[in-house]
């Protein structure tokens, strides 16, 4: 019995309409992957730049302690700037021109690898750069810093925040814990990190700062401000106190950790007092039993 034609050709046209269909959604699928997977990259290579790169850099915002990264790929070719990302100071050791320049014009600063930066990550991070370049504010243009002279009362908050007798909004640190500052407070602060009496100068004064405050880059202070930013009132506050700090100058105040030491002499003393006390009344309650015991229990008998 033979088919009809017709027949044949729709189950065909069928056939083939299901398997363009199957393919569309096949395509629709891994088009839609790849995209989620280039958005997560993207979002993951914006947030590493946020985190390791804007204390240094911006993109259209002018210069910082290292150079304004906008439009960096017309000023050298790809693969130099995937070596000097990879590694800053094997390029400016091996007496490239171009590194010694960048070096000069951050005041002798130099550049730190990241750790585990790779190649793929420095591609990244330059298809990064290059897509900001071309919008017209990018968001990694740097924090917004006013020109405006430092009231006395911005050094006040700056010097509240800083010791923690006003906390941050966000619920950070203060600074008092880890750092000092010549002058502030009996025991003069923390010992974990650096002396900050001079940072306001050593960073390069008021926009190098307030772009360090919004996005430290060191391992110990990343963790304790990633997810607890400072806002920008009080980056403003902190480096109005920091200028302050600055102007006043002078070698590290040894008030604080003399302070410390006879607080703690101080404290030892008092300690010893009282477990002697303790101690020597326990003492002869426990004698005043073993020499008087056996006669009470002799007296008992007779």
């Amino acid at each position: 019995m033979k088919q009809d034609p017709k027949v044949r050709y729709r189950v065909i046209a069928g056939a083939s309409h299901g398997l363009h269909v199957s393919l569309f959604s096949l395509a629709l699928v891994v088009g839609g992957t790849l995209a989620a997977v280039h958005d997560a990259n993207a979002q993951e290579t914006a947030a590493y730049f946020r985190q390791n790169c804007m204390s240094c850099h911006t993109i259209g915002g002018g210069r910082l302690t290292g150079p304004d990264l906008k439009n960096v790929s017309d000023r050298k070719d790809r693969q130099w700037l995937i070596r000097f990302i990879m590694d800053p100071k094997g390029v400016i050791d091996s007496g490239d021109a171009y590194a010694a320049k960048i070096v000069k014009e951050s005041n002798g600063a130099v550049m730190t690898a990241a750790v585990g930066m790779t190649k793929e990550k420095a591609e990244a991070l330059l298809d990064l750069i290059e897509a900001e370049s071309k919008l017209e504010r990018s968001e990694f243009a740097g924090v917004q810093v006013s020109s405006a002279p430092f009231t006395e009362k911005d050094v006040r908050n700056g010097e509240d925040y800083f010791t923690g007798m006003t906390r941050f909004e966000n619920g950070g640190a203060p600074c008092f814990s880890c750092h000092t500052v010549r002058g502030v407070g009996a025991l003069s602060g923390g010992r974990v990190g650096p002396d900050l009496t001079s940072v306001y100068a050593n960073q390069g004064g008021r926009k190098p700062l307030s772009a360090w405050l919004h996005a430290p880059a060191t391992t110990t202070m990343q963790p304790l401000y990633k997810e607890r930013p400072l806002t920008p009132e009080e980056i403003h506050a902190v480096v109005a106190f920091f200028e302050h700090s600055a102007k006043q100058g002078g070698e590290e105040d040894m008030s604080g950790p003399m302070a410390f030491l006879l607080l703690g002499l101080g404290g030892a003393a008092i300690g010893f007092v009282l477990f002697d006390s303790l101690w020597r009344n326990r003492f002869r309650a426990v004698r005043r039993l073993l020499v008087h015991g056996p006669h009470r229990q002799g007296e008992t008998q007779t």
